[in-house]
């Protein structure tokens, strides 16, 4: 996902992104939801959130 979408959805929930990285806002929009904020901590390419909205992006990041 392009890092505008990213921002894009973080400003539906109310998050002010300024220079965060894209990473950073994927986190942030993480926590806004209630969810583990685990965006690219997969380190050893597994994942149990399946229904993961960054589920792809972060295991591409492995």
């Amino acid at each position: 996902m392009q890092l505008i979408e990213v921002k894009r959805i973080a400003s539906k929930h109310g998050i002010k992104t300024g220079k965060m990285k894209k990473e950073e806002v994927i986190r942030a929009i993480q926590r806004s939801e209630g969810n583990f904020d685990c965006f690219g901590s997969a380190y050893s390419g597994e994942c149990t959130q399946e229904e993961c909205l960054w589920r792809k992006d972060c295991l591409n990041k492995v």
